[in-house]
């Protein structure tokens, strides 16, 4: 078992930060007033937000699964890891494949003092985390912890779930290029990109919340969704709706309306 190293951030606690927002909001109990005072504005503006939420993970679980049992991938690199909400990632992909391995990518010292939780591997398997910033991939990339774990002659898969709302033009097809790039042929991106097709008066509400309380945010239409992924073979059944993305029966019944993320999952050649 790996342990956590980086930087040390401090960590502020009166200003909301998104990764305990979405904790307060799914019935956590790791986030502060600050965090709790925003989540509830944000339900006030959209009260579909905790199945929104609830269905950006339930796809994490189902592309996790997809990339490991379909696609045969045996590592990944988790970017923006958020507070540990079993079943993490690792635990998906190593119920698949006991020997995967998994690198977690986070930048919030909350999710860093719980790291231990996300670094239980399977006995055959092996998992890290790394204190970074999507903002600098050189030094996800170039962090011990990938270069240990990660085999850059083998497939992996990239997992950018519930983040790109918050990566800005014109960084957001930098970054995500850059990531994919040292990665080899055969390799695949899960992301989810949020948007305001489906609940546009809600959802925007909700965006200005998240700006008010000094995070930047951004929203996609489909087309913008569908960009992130030229050059590469979308999946099927391509760019959806998150819980439409090859639903399970945990989906029947969810209500389009309630669900301002498009999703996806596509192979580099």
């Amino acid at each position: 078992m790996s342990t956590p190293r980086g930087r040390q951030s401090r960590l502020t606690t009166s200003r909301a930060h998104s990764a305990r927002v979405y904790d307060y909001i799914l019935g956590g109990k790791d986030h502060y007033p600050a965090d709790a005072e925003a989540g509830d504005a944000m339900c006030r503006h959209w009260p579909a937000l905790p199945v929104h939420m609830t269905e950006n993970r339930r796809f994490m679980h189902r592309a996790g699964r997809f990339l490991a049992e379909e696609c045969g991938i045996r590592q990944f690199l988790d970017i923006g890891t958020g507070l540990p909400t079993s079943p993490n990632l690792h635990e998906v992909v190593q119920a698949a494949a006991p020997e995967s391995h998994v690198v977690y990518v986070d930048n919030d010292p909350i999710v860093l003092a719980h790291a231990r939780a996300l670094l239980q591997s399977s006995p055959e398997g092996a998992t890290a985390y790394v204190d970074a910033d999507m903002h600098n991939p050189d030094a996800i990339l170039g962090s011990q912890e990938f270069q240990d774990l990660i085999d850059l002659e083998q497939p992996v898969g990239l997992m950018v779930i519930g983040i790109m709302h918050f990566i800005l033009p014109p960084d957001d097809h930098r970054l995500i290029g850059q990531l994919l790039d040292p990665l080899p042929p055969g390799s695949c991106l899960a992301m989810t990109i949020g948007t305001a097709d489906f609940a546009p008066e809600e959802v925007n509400r909700v965006a200005q919340e998240y700006r008010r309380q000094g995070m930047p945010f951004v929203l996609r239409d489909l087309a913008s969704a569908t960009s992130f992924f030229d050059g590469l073979e979308l999946q099927e059944p391509g760019v959806t709706q998150a819980h439409a993305w090859r639903p399970g029966p945990e989906q029947d019944g969810v209500d389009g309306r309630d669900v301002a993320m498009y999703g996806a999952v596509a192979r580099k050649p």
